[in-house]
């Protein structure tokens, strides 16, 4: 018998599975954060960058054999700075939810295609349309909103890192875009041993209790390493805007494991903000599926 031949429509929904899928396993980042008894931030950073690491090579090593260094180091300047921005942003989110709460760092971090586009448009000259403005305007007052409710100077240094993330995932996405030479995992085994070799000298590898230690390597391999794998299978299969719509299961799903399994809730003002930033983002992703039924 001849191998069956997936329909278009099966493509999608395995798309939409996948992305779904991995919307779901970085949504447990915060859970983990919260979860571990380890106080000190780079000594996570390094034992979850290494664990990413050694999944990330062996992932790049089962598709590329022998070729797998020169496909990694071969990327280019645009791949190292993709590899920069990824590394900056992972390093970035470990700091952010020991300083803030996980459902302002999520909301915030999620903002990050609306600052590709500002990025794209002031190093890029692409166009910004009309209800993308409208979206940042918004976003940025519900940003306003949670960092306005900021209990304190850590409070609101942790906002302020989240929206560094925003901005080095933006960064990563104009460069992507625009350089589609660049492979999304190799870049990632450059990240995460960046990010490694960083954290090193600021942490105390040696200082992880039992329980701690399979944590850090389900956060490393599992909910870095494998929510990328089925985020890069599934966003192959989906429009970008379909993506970015299913995307937003992970801010929101992210304070919900920490509500209920840690009783962590955001406050008022966080909340109204929250809501603004992802009523904001899901309007103009839904314009941008519409505007994309017409092209197909």
């Amino acid at each position: 018998m001849g191998r069956l031949t997936a329909t278009p429509e099966q493509e999608r929904l395995r798309g939409i599975l996948l992305i779904v899928g991995s919307a779901l396993v970085w949504s447990t980042g915060g859970l983990i954060v919260r979860s571990l008894t380890l106080a000190d931030s780079w000594t996570t950073i390094f034992w979850r960058s290494l664990s990413a690491t050694i999944f990330l090579v062996a992932l790049n090593l089962i598709q590329h054999g022998r070729r797998a260094p020169r496909v990694v180091f071969g990327l280019g300047l645009a791949g190292f700075a993709v590899a920069a921005c990824f590394a900056a942003s992972s390093i970035a989110l470990i700091v952010a939810l020991s300083l803030t709460s996980v459902a302002n760092a999520l909301v915030i971090m999620s903002a990050s295609p609306l600052f590709a586009a500002l990025l794209g448009w002031v190093f890029v000259g692409e166009r910004v349309r009309p209800w993308t403005w409208a979206t940042i305007a918004a976003t940025m007052g519900g940003i306003a909103l949670m960092v306005s409710d900021a209990s304190g100077q850590d409070n609101l240094l942790g906002d302020l890192i989240a929206l560094s993330i925003a901005i080095g995932y933006g960064g990563a996405i104009v460069i992507t875009r625009h350089q589609r030479g660049v492979s999304m995992a190799p870049a990632m085994v450059l990240a995460t041993t960046a990010a490694m070799l960083v954290a090193l000298p600021l942490a105390h590898p040696w200082q992880v209790s039992r329980s701690d230690a399979p944590l850090l390597a389900v956060f490393g391999a599992g909910q870095l390493g494998f929510g990328m794998v089925l985020f890069a299978a599934g966003s192959r299969r989906v429009p970008a805007a379909a993506t970015a719509l299913l995307g937003e299961l992970e801010p929101i799903l992210g304070p919900v494991w920490v509500w209920l399994f840690i009783g962590e809730a955001p406050t008022g003002m966080a909340l109204a903000g929250g809501v603004v930033v992802l009523a904001a983002l899901t309007a103009h992703t839904l314009v941008d599926v519409w505007m994309e039924r017409p092209a197909r």
